[in-house]
């Protein structure tokens, strides 16, 4: 819709900043976790605030040490090229085998894999997120 053919009220709508928690539950091999990263990337160019939050499956596009062909595309680059905080379930990270440095002392784990611009949190966080957010999306 044209700019010029809005109400008054609808244009200010559009203008309108918003706090978008995303909650991320697909896993990176399906198609929903490619269209969760467009959205996030439509939205922040939009002017709204994203705040993506890693859980169950979707922990897994954290995984460093996840090979992907020189011909496809990365979803873990793709994630890692937005300038959004990137919060991980702990929980659900290390059941699926991604932890950080301080995780890998903690229980022991020979290495950490958790990719740069990620990091490890609780579902308090997430807790937190959707009490101040102005439209909640899961994906």
């Amino acid at each position: 819709m044209p700019e010029s053919s809005l109400t008054p009220e609808l244009a200010s709508n559009r203008a309108e900043c918003m706090r978008i928690v995303m909650i991320l539950t697909a896993a990176p091999e399906h198609p929903m976790a490619w269209h969760a990263v467009h959205l996030a990337e439509s939205l922040s160019q939009m002017g709204h605030q994203v705040l993506p939050f890693f859980y169950m499956d979707a922990v897994r596009v954290a995984n460093s040490l996840q090979w992907q062909p020189s011909d496809q595309p990365c979803l873990l680059r793709q994630w890692q090229q937005l300038p959004l905080d990137k919060p991980v379930c702990v929980s659900a990270a290390l059941a699926r085998g991604v932890t950080d440095a301080d995780n890998q002392q903690q229980h022991q784990l020979p290495t950490h894999n958790l990719a740069n611009g990620f990091r490890l949190t609780g579902l308090g966080e997430l807790a937190e997120l959707t009490l101040t957010a102005d439209r909640l999306i899961r994906l």
